[in-house]
């Protein structure tokens, strides 16, 4: 796994990789691997790679069952159920903060976008559609943007190198 690993990070559009180990005394013998790519055609490529491929032929005898392929849009780590491992996130503190950036000014423009066209429902209605607006923006939109440019601060990384 470690030189499999060590060789896909040359990949073009390779963001990272994690290892979730199986937590000691829990029984499960299960691992997880967890990649990120900086768009989805990188994603894409990697997983048709001939480096891919070998990897699946190589382990397919060292593993039970097929493997489970899952793609993650990043707030998963922000609503982790208890006794499930996740990465590790980023302090509540900083997830709240980077929440309300995301928050404040998308709940201002999301129901002076909306109000034309839902001004004739009932309150009840008005108040879904602008939940619904609200949380449509920020998950494919503004928070991806969000912890994208402030990932460096939010995992604790120096946002630019020091000399």
């Amino acid at each position: 796994m470690h030189d499999f690993i060590a060789n896909s990070l040359h990949t073009e559009g390779q963001l990272g990789v994690h290892v979730l180990r199986p937590e000691a005394g829990a029984g499960s013998l299960e691992y997880g691997i967890v990649r990120g790519f900086s768009n989805n055609e990188s994603s894409d490529r990697f997983y048709a790679s001939r480096l891919f491929q070998q990897w699946e032929l190589t382990v397919a005898e060292l593993t039970e069952g097929g493997p489970r392929r899952q793609q993650l849009s990043g707030l998963e780590t922000w609503f982790t159920l208890p006794g499930q491992q996740a990465l590790i996130p980023p302090p509540r503190w900083k997830m709240a903060l980077v929440t309300v950036l995301g928050v404040w000014p998308v709940s201002m423009l999301v129901p002076w976008l909306l109000n034309p066209l839902i001004d004739n429902l009932s309150l009840t209605l008005q108040a879904l559609c602008v939940a619904f607006g609200i949380v449509i923006f920020l998950t494919w939109a503004v928070m991806p943007i969000l912890v994208t440019v402030l990932s460096p601060w939010l995992q604790d990384r120096p946002l630019r190198k020091r000399r």
